[in-house]
């Protein structure tokens, strides 16, 4: 790690949205520990090709290159999109989860149209499988289009001078730490469609070794936000159980509220004809141990998982779970569903 007195560089990628997360986490680094910190810009897989998401693979295309700067000591520490993280965390690195935003998506529409408002037939976009899935559920008539791009590219398909789409599908969070809420016409009901499993939460992340009664690791601890990493731990402990990837339309979404903690997951066929959703809670108590409390958590993503695929989940999507629950945490890595959402 670079001296007490130079610097503390943080890596991130280079998007406006990024740069702007990172900025957030950078300031509040800055107070806790009382130097600069600096923002190192890091090109990722995802940010050079230009595919659809699907075809990029998805397996921590947005994560790597961050990864590998962060262990190379080319920085000191890295924030990611939680989402965008593998459901396995690699030995030697650590992440806090700050309190999240609001993970829920977002309908940016023309003549501020809601969902329900939408002409027959209207053109929406999204780049994410999950919310055109989910989006073909409630409205079959819709014409879903694939988008990439940054955060304004994708707007200006619905808003712009030229646009062609009716509207488009973003986080609400990610608009949110942009300061462009303005241009949303409806938050949408996660029950209509259900966010990706840690979506609005950000992941920030250190070598293990540098949180060894250090002044990084009480600003780490200070940074912890319980009720965010209770919630994203069941979220992603469903991704896990199932063994998804991420062309799999697969929505969680958790939050805890006075020491119980609630999840609900849905499963849908990729042209929106059918999903699978549960919903189940349980109680966290407040005095329960940090590790105590993640493993209430975890179980409860299990047991999430485990309804769906009784269900007939894997039926729905292109899921490889199909055993009974594995003793150890989820095995299998899954990318983001939405490559400029927060």
């Amino acid at each position: 790690m670079s001296t007490p007195t130079a610097p503390l560089r943080l890596g991130t990628r280079g998007s406006a949205l990024a740069t702007t997360q990172s900025g957030l986490v950078a300031r509040r680094l800055g107070e806790l520990l009382g130097r600069p910190v600096e923002l190192v810009r890091i090109k990722t897989e995802g940010d050079v090709k230009t595919g659809s998401l699907a075809s990029l693979g998805g397996t921590g295309v947005f994560v790597t290159a961050l990864r590998e700067a962060l262990v190379d000591g080319r920085c000191d520490v890295a924030v990611h999109s939680l989402k965008d993280l593998p459901t396995q965390q690699p030995e030697g690195l650590t992440v806090v989860t700050p309190e999240r935003e609001d993970p829920r998506d977002a309908l940016c529409a023309r003549d501020g149209l809601t969902l329900d408002g939408l002409p027959r037939g209207g053109r929406v976009g999204t780049g994410s499988p999950r919310r055109a899935a989910q989006l073909r559920a409630a409205r079959p008539d819709l014409d879903v289009v694939d988008i990439r791009g940054n955060v304004e590219t994708r707007l200006a398909r619905a808003l712009g001078p030229d646009a062609d789409l009716d509207a488009v599908v973003l986080a609400y969070a990610g608009l949110s730490r942009l300061g462009r809420t303005e241009v949303v016409s409806q938050v949408l009901d996660p029950v209509v469609v259900s966010p990706a499993p840690g979506q609005g939460a950000l992941a920030v992340e250190a070598r293990t070794a540098d949180l060894v009664e250090t002044d990084l690791a009480e600003a780490f601890t200070a940074l912890d936000h319980r009720p965010t990493r209770l919630a994203v731990v069941a979220e992603r402990a469903v991704l896990a159980r199932l063994e998804a990837g991420c062309a799999a339309p697969i929505g969680a979404y958790a939050r805890l509220e006075d020491d119980v903690l609630a999840l609900s997951a849905v499963v849908s066929r990729v042209d929106g004809s059918e999903q699978i959703t549960h919903s189940t809670r349980v109680d966290v108590p407040h005095l329960s141990t940090e590790v105590e409390a993640d493993d209430v958590a975890r179980a409860l993503g299990v047991r999430v998982a485990e309804a769906l695929l009784a269900d007939g989940a894997a039926r729905l999507a292109p899921l490889t779970a199909a055993a009974p629950a594995p003793t150890e945490p989820g095995r299998t890595p899954t990318g983001t569903d939405d490559p400029a959402g927060a």
